[in-house]
């Protein structure tokens, strides 16, 4: 293992050119202004391509023309920027061509829009959010494996904190499965012969043959994203087994829970923590697992209450659901405000449960 002291935007680069990125395209906005900068100096060298589109619809497109042709390829912004992304996230899962997105958000509002979508048509995308570089840097990897093996764009959750921090971190290349080959590339390859392939999928048949149709080819893509569902949630959870109050966050708030529940379990309270890994699938039944028997669910994210939904809909008792965050920026728009503190946190945990410091 060697460890290299990097900022976030430079290991989450890295790790993209490690997994086999050989196309990016993107509009500068800060906070994912770095990744491109990054992606501009470092990926010419490993023999890709990386442009500054001219917006972010540009962008998009132009990248889902490199996932056309079958190589990896990946595209970003922060949120903002990915509003003007929809359509053309929506017709990359139409038409099932994989795509590695990264959303370098401008603090945690931006969940609706990354578990909901604001696309057309019934499709989902597999969004991970990493607590922190180090697990920024082995998302980054998975995405690429997880979008070639389901032929869907994915998205990565950041934010200013990961995109900034510097950290000790080893930026090496991971093994996963073989994906399936890439039969419906368009590579060229079938120019002249009659049989020349499209990325319509419902048009897609054999040679010479009708494809399925819009309305089986969709039908076929709402099954495929009930199976990712039931197979690609991921989780983490500490000290549920004998919790009355759990703590539940994502992405990196999570560190700030993580010490938190440190803290109150040396001093006698039974409190865990739950974090989803991936925003969406949302591992619904691991965490209905972990609420059983809690008497306070607690969520803290830094918006109007977003994820909270998700929590009631999957927690054991829905009544014990309670948001303790809140809308928290700085002054500059960019960043995280003054939420983002364990001692904050701390306190509002224990407001919420009816303690104060030094009742217990």
């Amino acid at each position: 293992m060697t460890k290299r002291l990097l900022q976030g935007s430079e290991a989450v680069a890295e790790a993209a050119i490690a997994a086999g990125c050989r196309f990016f395209a993107g509009y500068p906005m800060l906070p994912f202004t770095e990744l491109l900068e990054q992606m501009a100096s470092k990926l010419p060298a490993a023999g890709g391509v990386c442009i500054n589109a001219a917006s972010e619809i540009e962008g998009i497109n132009m990248a889902l023309g490199a996932a056309a042709t079958g190589a990896r390829a990946a595209t970003g912004s922060c949120g903002q920027g990915l509003a003007l992304m929809q359509e053309a996230i929506a017709e990359l899962a139409l038409n099932e061509l994989p795509l590695v997105i990264f959303n370098m958000a401008r603090g945690q509002q931006d969940y609706f829009q990354a578990t909901r979508g604001g696309g057309w048509g019934d499709y989902r995308t597999i969004t991970l959010a990493p607590k922190d570089v180090t697990e920024a840097v082995d998302h980054t990897q998975l995405l690429f494996h997880l979008a070639d093996l389901h032929r869907t764009p994915v998205i990565l959750y950041g934010d200013y904190v990961i995109a900034h921090s510097s950290v000790a971190v080893d930026v090496r290349p991971l093994a996963f499965p073989p994906t399936p080959p890439k039969v419906w590339a368009l590579d060229g390859s079938m120019t002249g012969s009659g049989r020349a392939r499209q990325i319509w999928t419902w048009a897609q048949g054999k040679p010479n043959t009708p494809g399925p149709g819009p309305n089986r080819a969709w039908q076929t893509i709402a099954e495929k994203y009930d199976h990712i569902a039931g197979i690609e949630a991921r989780h983490e959870v500490a000290h549920a087994d004998d919790a009355d109050i759990l703590l539940v966050s994502f992405g990196t708030t999570g560190v700030f829970v993580d010490r938190v529940v440190e803290e109150l379990r040396a001093e006698g309270l039974r409190v865990g923590a739950f974090r989803p890994v991936t925003l969406w699938p949302f591992p619904g039944a691991a965490l209905e697992a972990a609420s059983r028997g809690c008497s306070h669910v607690l969520v803290y994210e830094l918006n109007g209450g977003q994820m909270v939904d998700d929590v009631r809909m999957y927690a054991a008792d829905r009544s014990v659901v309670r948001s303790i965050g809140g809308v928290s920026q700085d002054g500059s728009g960019m960043r995280q405000g003054a939420l983002l503190d364990a001692a904050v946190l701390r306190r509002r945990v224990l407001d919420a449960v009816g303690l104060t410091e030094g009742a217990r």
